[in-house]
Order: C-alpha cells, then structure tokens, then sequence
C-alpha cells in the first residue's frame, strides 16, 4: 500500500490471462489437493513440471503489469493475485487488519473439520485463539519447553523405522515413512499413548479429503463429532510432555474453542513430513554438505539454525508445502496503482517468489546457507511458513522435530536415493519432487565410520 495512492481502480487482467492463471497457477495446485495431497496428481504435476508453468505466467504477467495486486476476471467475488515482493511483505505484515486469514475458500475447507480455528477465525475470537496457540506452541520460543521430551520420541521412531526398513529389503518408500512420522505427530501431540490409534489419524484423512472439495462437499456432521470426542478424550488425559497436556494446563476459556485448535496441529505436521522426506533426498543428492550437517548436528553445541534444519527450510523453499497464501481484505484499500476493493481475495502464490530467477541468486539450486546467515533470506518474501503476524505459530516445533529425524536416521544409516539421478545436485533442482515417489536405499555403516547422506 502507499500514500500517494490511485483512486481509480487497480489493473485488472484480461480475460485469457485469468483464464491462463486459472488454468497454470490455481488448477493445478487445487488437483493436488490443498488439504489433502493426491498422491496420484502430484505425481502428474511433477512430471510435466506444471508448477514451473505457474511460476512463467506470473513472471510474464510481473513484467506488464508491474507492481500492485492484478485483478482477475473471475464470477462471483473480486480475487488479485500479488505479483510484486514488496506488495507481498506488505499483505503478510498487515494480517489480519485489512487482510485477514479468513478467506472465504479457505474457510469453507477448514469447516469440514477445524471450523472454529485461528486461522479461519475473525475479530476478539481469532486474537484470543491466536494467543492460545503462541502460548501452548511456544511461538515466540525457538526451543519448546517439551523439546527434549520430543527429540526422545523422534529417536526412539527413528530406531524402530530403521529396524523396520531392515525388514523391507533394505528400502525406505513413503509409506513406511509416513507411519512412523504418524506415530510421532500423535505422540507430541496427544501423547505416548496416541502412538498406535490410527483410527483417529484415519478419521481426520477423511474430513480433510472431504475439505479439499470446500463448500462443494457436504460437511460429514457424525463423523466430525466423533473425531472430537476422539480428542476430547486426549484432552481429559492430558498425557506429560505432550501439546495436549500444554493445552490442558492454559485453562481456556470455551470462546478460545481449545479442542478446536488441535486439528490444525495434526495437519499441519503432515505437510512438515513431507518436507523432512524431500530434505532427506536433498542430502543425497549433496553429501558434501550432508556431512558438515551430521558433524554438527553431533557436536556439543549445535548453532541456533544448524545444517539439517537449514535443509529442511531449503525443501519448503524450493518445494513450498503451502504454496498458495491466502488473505481477504476487510475494508477498500489504497495502492499506489489504484484501488483494491473490500473482501478481494488476496492470492500469493508461494512458487513464484520462492523461485524467481530474476532476482534470486541461483533460484533453482540447494543453497542451503542462506539460512544460515543472520539476516537469512532478507526482506524478500522466503515464506515456508507464512509470515507476518499470521506466520505458523508451530515453526519451531516443525524445525526441531524434522531436523531431529534426519539426523536420527542418518545417525543410524547411511541412505542412497533410488535412482541416484532422480535428484541431481549438479543441476537445476525441479520445479516439484513428489514425496510419494522417493525411495531410499540403506546401506548399513560400518563402525566407526563417518555417516554421510
């Protein structure tokens, strides 16, 4: 936004680009699933590297529009979509006043199974369930008050996966992984004694496969009644050393909705799985560097923002799990290039800035120590976890655990991705890397010996 702002309205898109940002940017990300990946579509998006095509149209668009939102031609409800970095900081700084997290599409995602979260929350109620969230997930915090407890638990599922890859000849594929990255989320989450109840897993599966279709598919009322009676259970246990138990302990009030929030830490740490799995092929394809991390990582004191966790950043970076942003903005609003009328959706597509040639340095490659500088990637929009006043209040949690497990299973092996040229540090990293497609291949380490990636 800017002072010396335009009265007239803001640029719009013709008709054929709209269409072409439907058709490259928006489509193929929904196909994938917003809430609940399609394995099946990420594998298609992948191989015809449709999300490059995303990142080209907003890049031609950027050149003939310049800054400001564009708005898109599209029935029923102003939309723009944010082409210009600054614009960017700009939308996330000033969330949730005049761009809030409610947005209208992904309101009616999130109500299938979390309708009176944070995220989809407006006014008193979203600033009270936002402090509880800060509060229970630490935020503000770049170690949690339950992070040894938690570092426990990613070890002892580490050992138990690597014994259980024994059994597999040797091969380590997604589905392996993702049960015992279930079994870690339900332990931090709910506690040790969540660790093999797959039924709640499953029924939060479903309500999101429901929620990907939004206002489209009808609510499943029964099955998300009893989900939260699922979690109610947790919540009366409030098992030590788990997010539950910490939620138990705040004494919430019934507007701040408490067992509400719970859904969203569940899910949001799959997507976290995912990036924990591509940073593992990462560190394949760059051993040099997958070694300076595991030396660190066994050091005494491992820095702030150590190499592992740098990876992890790295996968959400060239690979974002949330790549569309949303905000709606509450009230008109005055750009330097026009007007931006009230309840526009805001569309930051997550992609574009985080792989834009033009001005980023070696966009398209592993460049890991950017993360590891003070200043990290600077004012320009790297936004693996949102940012702003709306930023994931879990970061921290979703850092400290996904760098744990890499360094738990490295710890324990030695893994070659399988093909080896699937990811090839030499080249251009591609525009997606499906997690449901990778397998890794372990080879058992020799005593003594220096564990690489």
């Amino acid at each position: 936004m800017d002072r010396r702002s335009n009265p007239a309205p803001l640029p719009t898109a013709t008709l054929s680009e709209t269409i072409a940002i439907v058709c490259r940017v928006i489509a193929p990300n929904v196909a994938k699933g917003v809430i609940r990946r399609r394995p099946k579509i990420v594998g298609v998006v992948e191989r015809f590297a449709l999300d490059a095509q995303g990142v080209q149209q907003l890049q031609a668009l950027s050149q003939k529009y310049g800054r400001g939102p564009l708005m898109l031609k599209v029935p029923g409800k102003p939309m723009a979509v944010v082409l210009d970095p600054a614009d960017a900081n700009d939308v996330l700084e000033h969330t949730p006043e005049p761009f809030a997290t409610d947005e209208r599409l992904k309101r009616s995602a999130l109500g299938h199974f979390e309708p009176e979260m944070a995220l989809v929350s407006s006014g008193k109620a979203r600033e009270k369930r936002r402090a509880l969230n800060e509060r229970v997930l630490q935020s503000s915090c770049p170690r949690h008050t339950f992070a040894e407890a938690f570092t426990r638990i990613v070890e002892e599922e580490a050992e138990q996966l690597v014994a259980r890859v024994g059994t597999r000849f040797d091969e380590l594929d997604w589905a392996t992984f993702h049960v015992t990255w279930e079994r870690i989320v339900r332990r931090i989450v709910l506690g040790d004694i969540a660790r093999y109840d797959r039924t709640l897993t499953k029924e939060l599966a479903t309500l999101r496969k429901a929620a990907n279709w939004g206002f489209m598919h009808p609510k499943r009322k029964r099955l998300q009644q009893r989900f939260e009676r699922h979690l109610a259970f947790y919540y009366q246990r409030a098992e030590p050393n788990s997010l539950m138990a910490m939620l138990s302990a705040q004494g919430a009030e019934s507007e701040q909705a408490p067992l509400q929030q719970v859904p969203q830490w569940l899910f949001a740490f799959e997507p976290a799985g995912m990036a924990a799995f591509r940073a593992l092929a990462l560190l394949c394809a760059h051993p040099e560097f997958a070694a300076q991390a595991m030396a660190e990582a066994d050091g005494t004191s491992p820095p702030a923002v150590d190499r592992l966790t740098a990876s992890v950043l790295e996968s959400l970076r060239l690979w974002p799990t949330t790549p569309l942003i949303l905000r709606q903005s509450t009230r008109l609003t005055q750009w330097k290039q026009g007007t931006l009328p009230a309840h526009t959706s805001l569309l930051i597509h997550t992609p574009y800035f985080h792989r834009d040639e033009r001005y980023l340095h070696a966009a398209h490659q592993f460049m890991p120590e950017m993360w590891l500088t003070p200043d990290g990637p600077g004012q320009w929009p790297l936004v693996p976890f949102s940012g702003g006043p709306g930023v994931c209040p879990g970061r921290h949690i979703v850092l400290l655990v996904t760098s744990r497990l890499l360094a738990a299973l490295q710890r324990r092996a030695r893994w070659t991705l399988q093909p080896p040229e699937k990811l090839n540090g030499q080249v251009p990293m591609p525009s997606l890397l499906s997690p449901f497609h990778l397998r890794f291949r372990r080879e058992h380490l020799q005593p003594n010996s220096a564990t690489t990636a």
